[in-house]
């Protein structure tokens, strides 16, 4: 049976206000799948438009879909510059206030099973999730259904991801013998643009990345490179290079040991180019498993890693892929955080009685000993940091000077001043 870890979703800027404009989803023609028509819009709860900049608040997560109220999926929340969406557990879209962070629209779903993330799409103005065989999206300006795409015999979609408005995702069929498929979804109607089996040994926890008119694939040894617009196949990494769990951002892609492996010992990182895919210098890594990494656009991979033998507790070590050096290690008990203004965000460790329950920044750079303007900032401690709630973070796109905070325990989300 394959295993699958959740990718996170990509959080960016866009507007909230404009017209309206979800059209209708052709059919699929593609004769794997088929695309249905948008559900009837959804007015939004306010009756007035948003007006206002981000302000700091505090908001329970519950939302009424077809006049049930169902929850707003743990771990599935983002944030653009002028609104707050979550994924709801049927596979809807919540948007929130960014001056209250009140409900402004709900778009309902009909889907079950596990959630395959959420996407916030700036340029293409789209919110995408997925849960078991459904993908649905939401115009983020109007907050009504854009579209919806149910994967055909029993296929459920496992991770998602955007970019050059379009829509990717990884959905493993309903027989366990089959393959995973790549498909290319249209991020305007839904419409399938393309679709490609991959190898038999591909797994959708190795994840997913797409830039610069590629997206890319692993099948847990060698990635391959495939062209946006089609799906062929463009190059496909040595097989000396390992590469069980894909990383990508600021147009950097590197290669990781996967964080649900059963063994105790892993591939080294391994920056890739992303043309050819050839392996080029990368800093040496500390050898833990590693979980979770976040790249910046200047090349700044922050990974979190911690021991194969007790796994909890680890450190968020920053590697320069440019200059190809560690730069600086940071112990805590989480691997939630996202990067902000130049500097990497997360929860102070749980287990420290001085200063948990914080959040805390860190110059990407110079560390957490910087001194003067690069030193570590913390906030004060708010009840939704508290490591028992497991909290999630997320940044609004732009320059809004705030951090959204989900606890998972209480189900709530607030909006604290960046440290």
């Amino acid at each position: 049976m394959r295993q699958v870890r959740v990718v996170g979703a990509a959080l960016m800027g866009l507007l909230l206000a404009g017209c309206s404009g979800a059209g209708n989803t052709p059919s699929d023609d593609s004769g794997h799948t088929t695309a249905s028509s948008p559900a009837a819009p959804t007015a939004p709860r306010s009756a007035s438009p948003v007006s206002g900049p981000w302000r700091t608040w505090t908001v329970p997560l519950s939302v009424q879909e077809n006049r049930v109220f169902v929850r707003e999926d743990r771990g599935n929340c983002g944030a653009t510059a002028h609104q707050a969406v979550c994924a709801t557990s049927t596979g809807g879209l919540v948007g929130r206030s960014r001056t209250t962070g009140e409900v402004t629209w709900v778009v309902p779903g009909t889907g079950k099973g596990n959630s395959a993330g959420l996407v916030l799409d700036a340029a293409d103005e789209r919110a995408v999730t997925g849960v078991g065989e459904e993908v649905r999206a939401a115009d983020l300006r109007t907050g009504t259904a854009a579209w919806t795409h149910r994967l055909a015999d029993g296929s459920t979609a496992d991770v998602i991801t955007s970019a050059d408005s379009t829509v990717y995702v990884l959905e493993t069929p309903a027989a366990t013998s089959e393959p995973i498929v790549l498909r290319a979804l249209r991020a305007s109607d839904g419409k399938t643009l393309w679709h490609h089996t991959l190898d038999a040994d591909a797994d959708a926890s190795g994840g997913l990345a797409a830039f610069d008119g590629r997206v890319y694939t692993t099948d847990g040894t060698r990635v391959t490179a495939r062209d946006a617009r089609t799906g062929r196949a463009l190059a496909t990494s040595p097989e000396s290079t390992e590469c069980p769990t894909l990383i990508s951002g600021g147009h950097y892609l590197v290669c990781a040991g996967s964080p649900i492996s059963a063994g105790d010992v892993f591939p080294p990182l391994k920056r890739l180019d992303p043309v050819t895919l050839r392996p080029l210098p990368t800093p040496e890594d500390t050898g833990e498993k590693p979980e979770r990494g976040l790249i910046s656009p200047d090349g700044v991979l922050v990974l979190f890693e911690d021991s194969a033998e007790d796994p909890g507790p680890g450190h968020w070590n920053a590697y320069d892929l440019v200059h190809g050096r560690r730069l600086w290690s940071y112990y805590t008990t989480t691997e939630e955080a996202a990067l902000a203004d130049g500097r990497f965000v997360t929860f102070t460790p749980g287990n420290d009685k001085t200063t948990r329950g914080r959040v805390i920044t860190i110059d990407l750079h110079e560390g957490p000993k910087a001194t003067g303007t690069a030193a570590a900032r913390m906030s004060p401690p708010y009840p939704q940091t508290r490591r028992a709630e497991h909290p999630l973070l997320m940044v609004p796109g732009g320059d809004t000077g705030l951090v959204i905070v989900q606890a998972r325990a209480h189900r709530s989300l607030r909006s604290i001043p960046l440290p």
